[in-house]
């Protein structure tokens, strides 16, 4: 709260600037720590105002960081809801695309990967794209770049929910573990991972969540709804029922 109370006696600050500017001249130098005094003591005397401020200096910043993200969604929508990179599940022709950013090691993607499980089961009308965003560092990064290049064998899906589903780090060395397990070709795999591409898909993401001031995982993008963090399967469908409920996706 303190914190709040500092932008807020910072905005009140501010909100007297333009008028003490156009009147700089007229006030002598005794006038105008008078009125410093009386601007001070008055906010000594009503602290409630400082509240007040506050709020809607965050209510302002809020709708205008909103309208930033709404227009990078739209300006990003086929990158976000229809790009071939992803993985996708659920119905590929849904009425509705839910888009996750996720990490291997983010134990909230952990926990909640029943809920959306659950999701998929429920509405088959929903598709849902994976986005690879590593940001718990090298092991992470490892991750995701191997899901990324277990697509070339067909393992994509299997290989995701065995990542996600492992309890504990994922390492190195468990990814290595874990795609031989799913029949994957763990030294094709890993030339595979040295493509290009790859890189570009994870670098690519990175910046979509950057623009989208996306900063952990899990993040939910329903339609134009940014959801950050964990959701329960009621909450998603909720927001799911809603785009349909007006009409349908705008974006996705």
């Amino acid at each position: 709260m303190m914190l709040n109370f500092r932008y807020a006696t910072l905005a009140a600050a501010l909100l007297l600037i333009p008028a003490a500017a156009s009147a700089q001249d007229s006030f002598t130098d005794k006038q105008r720590t008078e009125i410093g005094q009386i601007v001070r003591q008055y906010l000594l005397d009503n602290p409630e105002v400082l509240v007040e401020v506050s709020k809607e200096l965050e209510i302002r910043q809020k709708a205008e960081e909103d309208k930033k993200r709404e227009g990078t969604l739209v300006a990003n929508a086929d990158q976000l809801f229809r790009s071939g990179d992803d993985l996708v599940a659920g119905n590929p022709k849904g009425d509705v695309t839910m888009v996750e950013f996720f990490d291997y090691n983010c134990g909230w993607c952990k926990k909640g990967l029943p809920e959306v499980m659950s999701l998929l089961d429920k509405d088959k009308g929903l598709k849902l794209v994976m986005k690879e965003f590593p940001i718990f560092g090298g092991d992470s990064d490892y991750a995701a770049m191997a899901a990324l290049a277990s697509k070339k064998q067909g393992k994509y899906w299997e290989f995701h929910l065995a990542l996600l589903g492992h309890e504990g780090k994922v390492t190195r060395a468990s990814v290595d573990e874990i795609a031989a397990a799913q029949g994957l070709d763990v030294e094709k795999l890993k030339e595979d991972m040295k493509s290009p591409e790859i890189a570009k898909v994870i670098a690519a993401n990175q910046q979509l969540a950057q623009d989208l001031n996306i900063t952990g995982t899990p993040a939910f993008i329903i339609d134009k709804t940014v959801v950050p963090g964990y959701l329960p399967v009621d909450g998603l469908m909720a927001a799911i029922n809603e785009v349909r409920a007006t009409g349908g996706c705008k974006l996705c």
